[in-house]
């Protein structure tokens, strides 16, 4: 008996070692990747089908520029963690807290939690341009959302914040210089005490591309699109950085704290690299776009954080998932896409190639080869995925259980 019970026991150690092999239920999820669906097209597909995109790159956390109740039901009951937006255009009546219990009341808690809102972006990139009323309308209007949603009881689940674009800081070189705008001191020591207070994050949307191609000269294009390279070594804080976009998140966290905040989270709300631009976007190449995207997935694979906060994984979210054909402005703003709306790929970024090394940057390519792959297919590929995962399960369940068979008869025929 003592025998069979052995034989039992490499048994259950052979099913185990067989199970790891298989790869069952080790499909990862990237918890710090994020990707930003833009709608601003009139040829993109349904919102339960970028649903079934979203799982197939194994991405759970999406960002929206509005309230579109299509998308707040269709991500009903899935993983997928969603930040919408409150429209720039909004503000000024939000500001007004009955107004904004009413916006709550009807944009987020008929949906919540159900689909798993949990960030409310109050407008985009506000100090961008010269309206001093956006300016002036955001703190109002973020204090009365949130006031609204403790009102509901949704403030234990549900953030408010403000995405913000790079020019809000007046110096970012080295990182340790970082400071915001003189003019902007005011009111973002006014947002940055409202995130202290709430435990919110700070939104940043940096694209290191812009700096690339505005001075394309000096900037080497392995520093930016995270490429081995030597790096630049902070003079101050003796930090290293070998890519541009921690050093630019770096310099938000000094410029914070020479206002007096520390400890506000930093997430990137944006960044990417377009596949096209105009003959003065240098470097809007498939390549690049490709090897950036790629490059930073790996590293967010890692859970890395920047130099200043190793300990600290940095939350960031890709712009964008499509080509949007309604964009205005130059050839790149159409061009972030990683798919394009009828589900081909601009380029391959997906999930499951990211465990070789890091890319090789050719920055004068101008390769336009891209994988196909369309909604359906893909959708169907994860299924046929997963039905591989469970008829190799099952094999090795069957194997098992007629050698387990095979022993007993064995044993019982040893030990009548």
């Amino acid at each position: 008996m003592e025998a069979f019970l052995h034989r039992i026991a490499l048994l259950h150690i052979f099913l185990g070692f067989l199970l790891t092999l298989s790869g069952f239920g080790s499909v990862r999820e990237v918890e710090s990747l994020g990707i930003n669906y833009g709608q601003v097209g009139n040829n993109l597909p349904a919102p339960d089908k970028v649903l079934e995109l979203l799982h197939s790159l194994r991405i759970t956390k999406a960002r929206i520029y509005d309230t579109n109740p299509q998308v707040l039901t269709a991500f009903a009951n899935s993983n997928v963690e969603l930040m919408v937006t409150v429209e720039n255009q909004v503000l000024s009546t939000l500001m007004d807290q009955q107004q904004a219990l009413q916006w709550v009341g009807t944009h987020i808690r008929p949906y919540f939690p159900a689909t798993r809102i949990t960030g409310i972006a109050v407008g985009n990139e506000l100090f961008t341009g010269d309206d001093l009323t956006l300016i002036n309308n955001v703190v109002p209007a973020m204090v009365s959302i949130h006031a609204a949603l403790v009102k509901l009881g949704l403030d234990q689940y549900i953030h408010v914040t403000t995405p913000n674009s790079l020019a809000v800081l007046a110096e970012s070189y080295p990182p340790s210089a970082g400071t915001f705008q003189s003019e902007l001191t005011g009111i973002m020591s006014q947002i940055l005490k409202f995130l202290a207070d709430t435990k919110a994050p700070f939104l940043i949307n940096a694209y290191p591309y812009f700096a690339y191609k505005d001075d394309s000269n000096r900037i080497p294009i392995d520093y930016v699109l995270f490429n081995r390279n030597p790096g630049m070594i902070d003079p101050y804080t003796k930090l290293h950085y070998d890519n541009m976009l921690y050093a630019q998140v770096d310099a938000v966290i000094f410029a914070m704290a020479r206002l007096g905040f520390q400890g506000i989270e930093v997430k990137v709300s944006e960044t990417g690299w377009p596949s096209r631009g105009d003959p003065n976007e240098i470097g809007a190449t498939v390549q690049n776009a490709g090897i950036y995207n790629r490059n930073l997935m790996r590293r967010q694979l890692k859970n890395e954080g920047t130099p200043l906060r190793p300990n600290i994984r940095l939350e960031t979210y890709i712009f964008a998932l499509f080509n949007e054909d309604m964009k205005p402005g130059p050839t790149s703003e159409r061009n972030y896409g990683i798919f394009q709306p009828d589900g081909t790929m601009v380029y391959n970024v997906g999930l499951s190639a990211l465990s070789t090394t890091s890319s090789t940057s050719t920055s004068t390519s101008t390769s336009t080869s891209s994988a196909s792959i369309s909604f359906t297919s893909n959708a169907n590929q994860v299924k046929q995925k997963g039905m591989g995962y469970k008829s190799l399960v099952y094999s090795i369940l069957i194997l098992y259980l007629v050698v387990f068979q095979v022993f007993y008869e064995k044993t019982d025929s040893v030990n009548p």
